[in-house]
């Protein structure tokens, strides 16, 4: 009969409990994640909601609200209902957030657009509306239509002016 030896038994006892605290603490980061996702997607949905709400109000230089919207004030306002800490100004909100690539940009989302590439003057900015395979849809409010949808990706006029993608979701779950 071999004795075994006290200090081995204590080392594999307290690797046991240490592997199968990180395993459940593991776990719980991949719980913690999944509900972040959720909440995330939640939100981008509730965004996208609230921006449909305004649909056809009429475009208004520096308008902030149902009243009348210019691009900027649109997405300010809409984000403002969710707490999301925007400027009123496009030029401005072009540098909240981190910026997305255009395959990646999801609903809640901001796109900028403007002339001469990036080093010209922020010119508009709409919220991404869907991004899939029929296309990249934003809202936003447009001069001569208001508040409407279109599709970028299809757009003579709004696909060439394109720049970048920002995204400001996050901004609210830290």
């Amino acid at each position: 009969m071999s004795i075994l030896n006290p200090k081995l038994l204590l080392f594999a006892a307290l690797s046991c409990l240490l592997l199968s605290a990180c395993s459940s603490n593991q776990n719980l980061t991949s719980s913690n994640f999944k509900k972040k996702n959720k909440s995330v997607f939640s939100l981008r949905k509730s965004l996208i909601k609230e921006a449909e709400k305004y649909k056809g109000i009429q475009y208004k230089y520096a308008g902030k609200d149902p009243k009348g919207f210019d691009c900027s004030g649109f997405t300010y306002y809409v984000c403002s209902k969710y707490k999301i800490k925007l400027s009123g100004s496009s030029a401005y909100q072009s540098k909240q957030g981190k910026e997305v690539t255009l395959s990646k940009a999801m609903a809640g989302d901001l796109l900028f657009f403007g002339r001469n590439g990036r080093n010209g003057k922020i010119q508009h900015v709409g919220m991404v509306y869907k991004n899939n395979s029929e296309g990249l849809y934003m809202i936003h409010s447009s001069s001569s239509r208001g508040i409407v949808v279109d599709n970028v990706t299809n757009s003579k006029y709004w696909k060439p002016r394109l720049l970048f993608a920002r995204q400001i979701i996050d901004l609210q779950e830290k």
